[in-house]
Parts: structure tokens; sequence; C-alpha cells
């Protein structure tokens, strides 16, 4: 049955004039970039929604900017996938291909993917704090490891910060924009994503809304599930090679 199930989205992807894909953690997991959710999801014992705030910045900038470093660090030591791979050739082959991404990592443009659409930013960009007015509103940074914590803006010396989006924060209303204008499609993965996290995981059903195809390719059962054409589980490097092939 899955065999079926593998040929029958390869057939989707061959066809489709029209593709979105939707990335979360999943993707990166096996490239070993950390994952945050769930029983394990600590940094020493702080859980993700303690540290990736607006107050906790606010409060603590040199203990927030220590596990962004340390994050850094471990996703430059990092490589893309197979499965990134595979999405980055799709990029290149089909003409109407947008990739969404939950992911900050930045390993799908190091695949080679072009013009991600980032949800939630990068941990490469920065942003002075002020704003100084003196640099782009964000600009890109991939010094490992910082020599100085917390991180300065280079122009006026204030605090620079990590261009992500922090809980309590609203995403950009041009990425929502971007990402619900692709949600008009004949194809759409959700890929490695817990279809928890909105606005991003309310994508896919706009998509099915809109009639194109739905498929999850995941490790687990999520929310989204049920509601898909199509649910795959297993790997995403591992399914998305398999579909490659197919």
């Amino acid at each position: 049955m899955r065999d079926d199930q593998i040929r029958e989205v390869a057939r989707r992807v061959r066809e489709a004039r029209t593709v979105t894909v939707l990335t979360g953690a999943g993707i990166s997991a096996p490239s070993g970039v950390p994952t945050f959710r769930g029983p394990g999801g600590l940094w020493r014992n702080r859980r993700l929604e303690e540290l990736a705030t607006p107050g906790a910045f606010e409060t603590d900038p040199a203990g927030v900017w220590e596990w962004y470093d340390w994050r850094r660090q471990k996703v430059a030591a990092c490589q893309p996938n197979p499965g990134h791979e595979v999405l980055a050739v799709w990029s290149n082959r089909i003409d109407r291909f947008t990739l969404v991404t939950q992911n900050v990592d930045g390993l799908h443009e190091r695949a080679g993917t072009p013009n991600v659409i980032r949800f939630h930013g990068s941990i490469w960009e920065l942003r002075c704090c002020a704003p100084c007015g003196d640099r782009p509103k964000a600009w890109w940074d991939e010094t490992v490891p910082f020599p100085e914590l917390p991180v300065r803006c280079p122009s006026c010396g204030g605090l620079a910060r990590p261009g992500v989006v922090w809980f309590g924060e609203a995403i950009d209303p041009v990425v929502i924009a971007r990402s619900l204008a692709a949600t008009r499609c004949d194809l759409f993965l959700t890929i490695g994503t817990s279809a928890v996290v909105y606005p991003a995981a309310g994508l896919v059903g706009d998509a099915k809304g809109h009639g194109a195809f739905t498929v999850e390719l995941n490790l687990e059962e999520t929310p989204a599930s049920p509601h898909v054409d199509l649910s795959l589980r297993g790997s995403a490097d591992a399914l998305l090679e398999a579909i490659e092939e197919a």
C-alpha cells in the first residue's frame, strides 16, 4: 500500500503545474539539527517557550543570546540532508514551486532552494533593537561563535537580536500574504510539521479549500492527518528520496 502511495505522490509531483511545500523541524532532524518540542525539548532545564520570547530577551539578553549562539554553532556543523536536496531539485525543475518553511536554520537555502519563504525568520539574520537607522532592517551574519555576548549592533553599539519571530510576536504581513498566495496550487505537501503552530498549520487547510491535492509526510500522526488527501508515515528524507526515485 505504501509503495502505491509513494507512486501516487510521485505522479502528482510530476504532473502538477503548481507545487507548494511547507516544512517543519522534521525535515532538518535527520541533519542533526536539535528540536526543542516534546519531552526532550530542553536546554539547561529551560523550555523553548521560556527562551524565545521578547520578555526573556528583555530580562536576560545575554542568556537568550547564549542559547542562540549555541544553536548557531550546532546548525553550522550540520549539512542539508537528502530531503533538503530533493526539494532543491524540485524547486529548480518545477516552474511554479514555492517552499514555505517554519525552520530558521537556513538548510533549504544551503541545499540550493531559491526564494524560500521563512515563516519564522532566520537565526542567521540580526536586527538592531534600537533601531539605530544606520543598518538595514535585518542583516545577515554567519559569525560562529560570537566573540562577545550579548551581540551588539556594529553601527550604534546597542543590543542586536536574532532575526526570528518569537512567541507573542506577529508574523510579517508580507510573509503571510506570500504564504497564503502559495496555497492556490495543484499540490500542497506538508513535511515534518507538528501541525499545531498557527498560522502556518492552517496553510494546508487553505490549500485543500482551494482544491489542491494535499499530502502529509511525517513520522507521527498530527492534527492535520485526518484531513489531508494522503498521509505517509516515515522520516522526511527517506520519503522524499523514495518519491523522487519513483
